[in-house]
């Protein structure tokens, strides 16, 4: 399962990791987000150890959203080395989420 981040743990959990981080930024009421739900947990598993998949409610923490300049979701950012280096908008494929980590990882 990935886990939740929010506006209070994200320098933490996502900008101090050793390891690459795909940052989910979601909203309950956003359907294609509840589509990608499922596919987000299953990458989590298959990631354990060689990057992070983590989930952040962009209703619930305004100020990160702001910050990387959210516009739509589902939208996804690849953290490496402390810095974003990949954004996904949209609810894409599994392989094409799988693509941009393992570019990473």
């Amino acid at each position: 399962m990935a886990v939740e981040v929010n506006d209070t743990n994200f320098e933490s959990e996502v900008i101090d990791s050793d390891v690459p981080v795909l940052v989910d930024f979601w909203a309950p009421w956003c359907g294609p987000c509840r589509a990608l739900a499922p596919v987000i947990d299953e990458l989590a598993g298959e990631y354990e150890g060689k990057a992070k998949i983590v989930k952040l409610n962009t209703d619930e923490n305004p100020n990160k959203s702001l910050e990387f300049r959210i516009n739509s979701i589902p939208t996804m950012i690849i953290f490496k080395d402390k810095k974003p280096v990949e954004m996904l908008v949209g609810s894409l494929s599994k392989e094409k989420i799988k693509e941009a980590i393992d570019k990473l990882v």
